[in-house]
């Protein structure tokens, strides 16, 4: 997995390449968490590149939505492929993010 991270006029973009699952899921977390824990955060997850998500990489994204939720910002899944897509339908999660 490769993760990028940028932030320009206080948006963030976080670019996910490869897998989220449990081998990868805390160093995902620990690079992305920063970015949703300050005030107003407006971070977008660039999964264009993304090919597996696991049941732990729901969960960090998870909390990352949840951080985002408790500073009053927003959090967007930008270029998810229709299998990811498909995994956040049938969990329910579809209706947790915002997806574009």
């Amino acid at each position: 997995m490769n993760i990028t991270a940028n932030t320009t006029e206080g948006k963030t973009s976080i670019s996910v390449e490869g897998r989220i699952d449990t081998l990868t899921s805390a160093e995902f977390l620990q690079t992305a968490e920063p970015f949703t824990t300050v005030e107003n955060p407006d971070v977008t997850i660039d999964c264009k590149n993304l090919q597996y998500i696991s049941s732990a990489g729901l969960r960090a994204l998870l909390i990352l939505q949840k951080n985002v939720n408790a500073n009053s910002g927003t959090l967007v899944l930008a270029n998810v492929i229709p299998a990811i897509r498909e995994i956040f339908k049938i969990t329910g999660f579809e209706s947790i993010f915002t997806i574009r």
